[in-house]
């Protein structure tokens, strides 16, 4: 993931994402544990719960611009810029809490990512996550598909949405036994009356990268919240088509 983000911009418009995490942490065991990583730790608010549950916590994100945010916000946190595949740790911590990131990481480094993470805990470690899961925004998906190709491009999926099943292996696979999975639908609110297309503008880059034109790529994003709008546009306010991944793994060796 090599996104240069407006900080400022997500924080106040797209505060959802790490207002959805608080419930993330109410899954881990906090009994007899002391050390903890948050990995892709954006603007530290979450960083900032885990340190007020008596942790002594990192930041990890691979974004300077959300890590100025953060370090501005919590003086009193360690906030380390770093990439969550090749994470590596000198003492191994109790647990790695992660909100809304891994679907960012290709599905070739998943597996890599998830080794690194295994390797950074404790015997008995706990890694907690909430995700993009199998579903997840499929309508924009489909629509801004069928935009780009009318435009006479190919639409490059940019994210990793897996199913419990196939995570699931994938943890195991890492030396960690999944102790809890859940996948559910979740539709959000967004504001304003251009939420989706600035939803799109925040979140999808990518794939516009092929186009090169501001213009038709402005284009291509309202001629897909024009589709969507009879799906996603309900009772004057815009809504993501959101399926979540949550779950627990303890590391088992």
């Amino acid at each position: 993931m090599n996104i240069k983000w407006n900080a400022d911009k997500y924080n106040r418009d797209f505060s959802f994402v790490h207002q959805y995490g608080q419930g993330v942490i109410d899954l881990i065991d906090f009994n007899g544990k002391s050390t903890a990583i948050d990995l892709g730790c954006g603007n530290g608010v979450l960083t900032k719960a885990l340190k007020e549950k008596g942790l002594s916590v990192t930041g990890i994100d691979s974004s300077e611009e959300q890590l100025r945010i953060a370090r501005e916000l919590y003086p009193d946190i360690s906030f380390i810029a770093a990439d969550a595949v090749s994470l590596s740790v000198r003492n191994p911590v109790d647990i790695v809490f992660s909100n809304a990131v891994f679907h960012w990481i290709d599905k070739d480094k998943q597996q890599t990512m998830l080794s690194s993470i295994s390797r950074s805990l404790k015997e008995g470690g706990q890694l907690v996550f909430e995700m993009g899961g199998h579903g997840n925004n499929s309508l924009i998906h489909s629509a801004l598909s069928d935009v780009f190709e009318r435009h006479g491009y190919i639409y490059i999926m940019p994210f990793y949405f897996p199913s419990i099943g196939e995570y699931s292996a994938m943890l195991e696979a890492a030396g960690m036994e999944v102790t809890y999975a859940v996948l559910f639908e979740r539709p959000t609110e967004l504001k304003g009356d251009n939420g989706l297309a600035d939803w799109i503008r925040m979140f999808i880059r990518t794939p516009f990268s092929i186009i090169g034109d501001k213009e038709e790529e402005n284009t291509i994003i309202l001629e897909a919240a024009d589709i969507l709008r009879k799906n996603l546009f309900k009772n004057g306010k815009w809504y993501l088509d959101y399926v979540r991944l949550r779950m627990k793994a303890i590391k088992s060796n």
